[in-house]
């Protein structure tokens, strides 16, 4: 039974062909893409304005050579919303559950900011190893401790994504699974119980926006530190 409560993790196969690649591509077909017959309605207007506020939140703590890796960081987080918030309905996957994935988004991005800084200011960039002032004898001590800080920022990005979704998911599945089984024995604690589920299902909502901003702003701010 136990064993059960994970099966929502793992990814689905058809053929045995991975699906994840879809459920990754599918958000995209989800967003109207702009031709020669765009005509402006209320989606689309709505869909410029949350990318217009998305980007100009991610670019303000950016200064202006920054601000080319806006595309890049604003699609990286519209990707990253779709997905998280298309993972809490009902019988679907959510690729951003698995720490595969998150790592394999992370680590290229914090990589490339790393370069970016050991490429265009490369004493700036190694003297956040060592802050000014500090007495002779702690510098090993605290360059080891920096250089593993500065190594440990690809996992911390990718660990904290996949647990606050993991761990969200598995709440909804326990407290739905016992709101079913409560309903003939005790329907009153059940009601209860469903209430309960319907405040965490609208945390989860605010969970799942929170991360993918978070995941991003976090990429923004390692950034700014090597521009």
């Amino acid at each position: 039974m136990n064993l059960s409560f994970f099966d929502q993790f793992s990814s689905p196969h058809l053929l045995g062909i991975p699906l994840i690649l879809l459920s990754l591509l599918f958000p995209a077909l989800l967003f109207p893409s702009p031709n020669n017959r765009w005509i402006n309605n209320r989606l689309s207007t709505l869909q410029t304005w949350l990318l217009h506020l998305i980007t100009k939140q991610l670019m303000v703590p950016l200064n202006k050579n920054g601000h080319k890796w806006a595309m890049m960081l604003t699609s990286l987080m519209i990707m990253l919303l779709t997905i998280n918030l298309l993972g809490l309905l009902p019988y679907t996957f959510t690729p951003t559950t698995q720490l595969s994935m998150n790592m394999a988004l992370a680590f290229p991005l914090w990589l490339a900011t790393l370069l970016t800084g050991l490429r265009n200011q490369p004493s700036a960039s190694l003297a956040h190893l060592l802050p000014e002032g500090t007495p002779t004898p702690l510098i090993p001590a605290l360059i080891l401790i920096e250089t593993t800080s500065l190594l440990i920022r690809p996992l911390a990005l990718g660990v904290r994504l996949t647990a606050n979704l993991t761990a969200g998911h598995l709440l909804i599945q326990l407290i739905s699974t016992a709101s079913i089984a409560l309903v003939p024995t005790l329907p009153a604690v059940s009601a209860l119980t469903m209430i309960i589920l319907l405040l965490l299902t609208i945390l989860e909502v605010a969970v799942a926006m929170i991360q993918a901003y978070v995941f991003v702003l976090l990429l923004s701010l390692y950034l700014q530190e090597n521009i």
